[in-house]
């Protein structure tokens, strides 16, 4: 596949999860943009790092659970670089606690950014990708989106939610060229990870098959391959990997 000048949009890019997938799409030919909400401190300081390392990537400022922003940024990104080729719907965030603690607006703002904004930023690139007869989408779920997780009501909702509408605009678009599929990453060695206290970590891996972690290159990889054209086969999928904490 030349990918010259196909541009891929990764959502939430600049976490750990991100950061691996725009790497990997960069090295594979794409022109990478990514999103950012309000840091503006981080972001320099990621582009830097990204640059420092031979990574020409894009930033644009959007708030994902919001149907204007994306319109705009979307816009932008087509005035700029030009269509979006390939989405890649990773942003996300948490606010745990069980249903009894569990506030409106927790419920609300997980529902808004992890679930809302699939819709929200695939809405703005899907014409472009059937006009052309060509284009991926790919949507970042969870191990807890397949089986659930005590305290995360709202984040498990989110992500199962995620592969029914994957499943939904597969159909549409299949005859089109276009793939839309579910990635459900089990526990990664990201920071946010890495943060846990040892004990729990150590509590989590021994729940995990083959006694480790994930990496987000491994992820990443998963990506790289659903972009392809050797991908043009599979759409509507969710592709569990999890190390076999949960087989389905």
């Amino acid at each position: 596949m030349s990918t010259a000048k196909k541009i891929a949009l990764v959502t939430g890019g600049m976490g750990g999860l991100g950061t691996a997938m725009c790497k990997l799409l960069a090295k594979s030919g794409f022109t990478v943009v990514t999103t950012y909400m309000s840091d503006e401190d981080k972001k320099a300081k990621w582009l830097a790092d990204m640059s420092k390392d031979g990574y020409d990537i894009k930033a644009y400022k959007c708030d994902v659970a919001s149907y204007d922003s994306c319109t705009g940024t979307v816009t932008k990104i087509k005035e700029e670089l030009g269509a979006v080729d390939v989405l890649v719907n990773n942003a996300g965030i948490t606010r745990d606690g069980t249903l009894k603690r569990m506030t409106k607006e927790s419920w609300d703002a997980v529902i808004d950014t992890n679930l809302s904004s699939v819709f929200n930023m695939t809405k703005q690139v899907i014409d472009d990708m059937t006009e052309k007869g060509w284009g991926r989408i790919i949507n970042i779920s969870s191990i807890n989106g397949q089986k659930g997780q005590f305290g995360q009501a709202n984040y498990s909702a989110a992500k199962a939610a995620i592969h029914g509408f994957t499943m939904a605009v597969a159909q549409e678009t299949a005859k089109k060229g276009v793939t839309v599929n579910t990635i459900a990453p089990g526990y990664i060695a990201t920071e946010m990870v890495m943060a846990v206290p040892e004990d729990v970590r150590n509590k989590i891996i021994s729940a995990i098959p083959v006694g480790r972690l994930g990496k987000p290159e491994e992820i990443a990889a998963l990506v790289g391959y659903l972009v392809s054209d050797l991908a043009g086969f599979m759409t509507g999928a969710e592709l569990a990997i999890n190390g076999g904490q949960h087989m389905m």
